[in-house]
């Protein structure tokens, strides 16, 4: 087991230095951020002056060092378009980020995997054939056009939800959260629906297939020879053969969560990091789009690697595996 989660985490330190290097080469063709920073009337001495200060004429191999080095120590240097650290900026920012995707993660999962596990074991019920027509809005239309059309239904035209910001934030220690108050629940509805709508049909038609492709199998027919109730069928022997793949898929999709706030938290103005993000790509504010992409790199390695841990457990396969290439 250990030398198993050693060597997973190995691969996730390596994956994490190819991530960096790829994503800090490409900022390279995002702009310059110093024809935001001064005037048109800047003179060329004091343009280079302020490439210097910044370190922007170094040599790249030099930046990327510099880069590492610091973000090692979870410093990411200070953001070029407001001139604050840009640990302060995300601290500020990931409450708002990790409370949507937390919301939007358990209403993925603990109704996807529900409607899954119904419409695999009740394939030709009429909820069933409901809940694949409506998988198919989700799959099909983007994220964006989503959260636009819950705009105009229950903003503009019911009014009963706010279009756009996080409503009343309160403070808890040093975490700001929404979901305290009325206001918080009211903001948080709309784009939690809208970013795991997606997620939430992907789940579904998953566990729907691995479902249909278990009640086929000969040890469910012996099972049901053997007078065993239905739910022991259904949820004890079923579904637990279909977690390995299910596993799988939430933990991708949890990471993707991550990564598909961007444009939901554009849509509603959601202060999130994903919002900070697209505003430092207009301004070509490096260190922002740098701890950005790094700290989401984090979280995706971090997830997988869980989701490994989780199959050594969830699987014995593996571990009899690992125990006869041991043995040989």
């Amino acid at each position: 087991m250990i030398a198993y989660v050693l060597q997973r985490v190995i691969q996730a330190i390596a994956v994490m230095v190819v991530v960096s290097l790829v994503s800090f080469m490409l900022f390279n063709f995002v702009g310059d951020p110093v024809d935001n920073m001064v005037g048109q009337e800047a003179s060329r001495e004091e343009r280079v002056a302020m490439r210097d200060s910044l370190g922007l004429n170094d040599p790249f191999i030099i930046q990327f060092a510099r880069f590492m080095g610091n973000a090692v120590q979870g410093e990411f240097g200070v953001s070029y378009r407001i001139q604050r650290p840009v640990a302060d900026l995300i601290a500020e920012r990931m409450p708002a980020t990790l409370e949507l995707v937390i919301i939007s993660a358990i209403l993925s999962v603990f109704l996807g995997i529900p409607m899954g596990v119904y419409s695999g074991i009740h394939p030709e019920s009429w909820l069933s054939r409901s809940f694949l027509v409506g998988s198919l809005v989700g799959v099909t239309l983007p994220t964006f056009v989503i959260g636009i059309l819950l705009i105009y239904i229950f903003a503009v035209g019911l009014g009963v939800l706010p279009s756009f910001g996080r409503g009343d934030a309160v403070m808890v220690g040093g975490w700001s959260t929404g979901l305290l108050s009325v206001a918080g629940w009211k903001a948080i509805i709309m784009p939690s629906v809208t970013l795991a709508l997606f997620q939430m049909t992907i789940i579904m038609r998953l566990v729907r297939s691995e479902m249909l492709e278990v009640m086929r199998t000969d040890y469910i027919k012996f099972a049901r020879a053997r007078g065993l109730p239905n739910k022991v069928i259904d949820f004890g022997h079923a579904f637990k053969n279909t977690l390995v793949p299910v596993i799988t898929i939430v933990g991708l999709n949890l990471g993707s969560l991550i990564a598909f706030s961007i444009i939901t938290e554009t849509v509603f103005q959601w202060p999130g990091m994903g919002f900070l993000f697209i505003q430092a790509v207009g301004f070509a504010d490096i260190p922002v789009m740098a701890a950005y992409l790094v700290l989401v790199a984090v979280i995706f390695v971090s997830i997988n690697l869980f989701v490994d841990i989780l199959y050594f457990v969830v699987d014995p396969r593996l571990r009899v595996d690992k125990t006869v290439a041991a043995g040989n």
